[in-house]
């Protein structure tokens, strides 16, 4: 992906970005949207850059759309795993553009909103590693800060035509995917990937001494939710 965002910025064009998945059919993902404005953006989306305050950390920022939009008004992190993300990240004028990875804990500071949007439980991958991440999370999160992350709930793609959820024969969690990103002759490393409903996303929360809230429903079986810290 990096090499596609970081070709869209020199030049203002890319070709398509291809994603494949052991578990759907070919998709694709369309370069400018990585770059869209906020009037572009979801509604979930829009509600959590309302709702951002304070030090804002925004995890795996990738073209850094989130950043752009709220650093006039407040002090903004942009951290990717994509060295290429990160140098389009800085040529388009993020000021803080870092790449590490979430869970490098050379990453120390705190802050009063960490971002995690475009389906932000992802970097999880696997429904054991919630658990982790959330933890990971509450370290770098101040003492009243917030966590704003969206993620969608998959079960529609089981559901048959009566309304009936039918989970048979699914190994494992069925939010858990593996995806791999290949852009002209460039192929990524395959991933895993995790979509969370929100009831569990709820519980492992509370089982790491967060306080999940639902904020709002999107379009397409996808939320956004607010995590704090349990107060005692």
């Amino acid at each position: 992906m990096g090499r596609a965002i970081m070709e869209f910025a020199k030049t203002g064009k890319a070709d398509t970005l291809r994603v494949l998945s052991s578990m759907f059919d070919e998709d694709e993902i369309d370069v400018p949207y990585l770059f869209r404005t906020v009037s572009d953006m979801p509604e979930t989306e829009r509600t959590a850059l309302s709702m951002a305050e304070g030090r804002v950390l925004d995890v795996g920022a990738g073209a850094g759309c989130h950043t752009l939009a709220l650093q006039e008004k407040t002090s903004v992190t942009a951290i990717d795993i994509s060295p290429l993300g990160v140098e389009a990240m800085t040529m388009r004028g993020v000021k803080d553009a870092r790449c590490i990875d979430v869970f490098d804990t050379s990453l120390n500071e705190q802050f009063d909103t960490i971002l995690l949007l475009m389906n932000g439980t992802g970097i999880a991958g696997k429904l054991e590693r919630m658990p982790i991440l959330l933890n990971r999370l509450k370290q770098l999160l101040s003492e009243d800060g917030q966590i704003l992350m969206d993620s969608s709930d998959l079960c529609y793609i089981y559901e048959d035509e009566d309304g009936f959820i039918d989970l048979t024969g699914v190994e494992g969690y069925y939010g858990e995917v593996d995806y791999q990103m290949v852009y002209r002759d460039t192929e990524g490393e395959r991933f895993d990937w995790l979509y969370i409903d929100y009831e569990t996303l709820e519980t492992i929360a509370a089982g790491c001494g967060l306080a999940c809230e639902k904020i709002a429903d999107g379009e397409h079986y996808d939320y956004l939710a607010r995590l704090k810290r349990i107060k005692d």
